[in-house]
């Protein structure tokens, strides 16, 4: 980090008397300061040395000032510059050009030492601040990333097959921490339990949310992931929760033997049922969003045959709000999509995310994405 009562400066000037008086006035605040009187010697002295601050003056045998800067400038970009000059005739020209260059400011000839000094002080103070700021950012982006991959690394795996069932997700997050989360899990009967969840927002208040709602369903083993109990565990997490922060989530759990699929959803996007037959059934949702302000509200389960060959699409509303020149994707295009399509697990959700992609133009998400299918042989 620069300090601004000890920095490494380069000062440029093919006249002696300048060069002596500009390094007495800079080597009392115990700066390290390096003369050179040509543009060549300034740029060699810059390949074997780091420069916090350059002050050059404009008129240089061979290469003018502005020159330096620039040769300066692309080998060390961060390098500061401070540009003199001893014309009187053009001083507004002469201080645009500077800024144009990327110098700090220019300071005119004869200048006083006080001048001088404060000039420089400002500038290195600037500079220790903008290195602060840039640790800053670099502590923050590297801590964003170790809890973007802490959240990925809740979340199973893509894929799974058993029993003649299968299950694939898709998982696209917008920023560094997503409000989305699905999970999984095999119940005690042969059968599978789904959640998928929308956290309010994203960053990390909504990452930290996202981690309740985990915690909740995983919890929910002693009931065999039964979807209203799933529920009304997460439902107590948020209890103490500020109303303004809520969760949409639809919790499903199959029972091949009965061929029926039980759901709760709590004001989530609608999921989808696929048949067999290419027919398709929107399930509505059976609740409010969860949260401490609709404690009371309860929500109600609800259940519905899933047979063979027959395909559960849940999903959160990254993909219907998705925004092309026609306006959002929507569910009825959604709808289309799954039902006009041969594909199934993941290639359907592959197929689904291109559609998304072509539809949007592909210039990202503006919500985080996340597809979760069911599908049985």
């Amino acid at each position: 980090m620069t300090d601004p009562r000890d920095a490494s400066i380069l000062v440029v000037d093919d006249d002696p008397g300048m060069l002596r008086a500009v390094s007495r006035i800079l080597a009392r605040r115990q700066h390290r300061v390096v003369c050179v009187d040509s543009g060549a010697g300034a740029l060699a002295q810059a390949k074997t040395s780091r420069f916090d601050l350059a002050i050059v003056d404009v008129r240089l045998p061979e290469m003018n000032g502005f020159d330096v800067t620039r040769a300066l400038k692309k080998d060390a970009p961060d390098i500061d510059v401070i540009i003199m000059t001893g014309n009187a005739e053009e001083p507004d020209e002469n201080l645009l050009r500077a800024i144009d260059e990327g110098a700090f400011y220019f300071i005119q000839k004869p200048f006083d030492r006080r001048v001088l000094l404060a000039l420089v002080n400002r500038c290195l103070e600037l500079r220790r601040l903008r290195e602060e700021r840039e640790r800053f950012l670099d502590r923050v982006e590297r801590e964003l990333e170790e809890a973007r991959q802490f959240q990925v690394s809740l979340l199973p795996p893509a894929k799974l097959e058993v029993r003649g069932l299968s299950i694939a997700a898709r998982y696209q997050a917008c920023s560094e921490l997503a409000g989305d989360i699905y999970d999984y899990v095999e119940t005690r009967d042969g059968g599978v339990a789904l959640l998928i969840a929308d956290v309010v927002g994203h960053g990390v208040s909504a990452a930290m949310m996202t981690g309740l709602v985990t915690a909740g369903f995983r919890a929910s083993h002693v009931d065999d992931f039964e979807p209203m109990a799933v529920v009304d565990r997460i439902r107590e997490g948020l209890r103490d929760f500020d109303p303004g922060r809520f969760v949409t989530l639809c919790c499903a759990r199959l029972n091949p033997g009965r061929d029926a699929l039980e759901y709760v959803n709590a004001g989530h996007p609608e999921p989808i049922i696929r048949r067999a037959d290419k027919t398709s059934l929107i399930l509505d949702s059976t609740g409010p969003i969860l949260s401490s302000a609709l404690f009371e509200i309860p929500c109600e389960r609800e259940s519905i045959s899933f047979g063979a060959g027959d395909s559960l699409l849940l999903y959160t509303d990254g993909v219907t709000e998705a925004r092309g020149p026609r306006g959002m994707f929507g569910r009825d295009q959604l709808v289309g999509c799954f039902q006009g399509s041969n594909a199934r697990a993941g290639d359907f959700l592959d197929e689904l995310l291109d559609a998304v992609n072509t539809y949007n133009g592909s210039k990202g998400h503006q919500d985080d994405v996340t597809l979760l299918s069911l599908d049985r042989e």
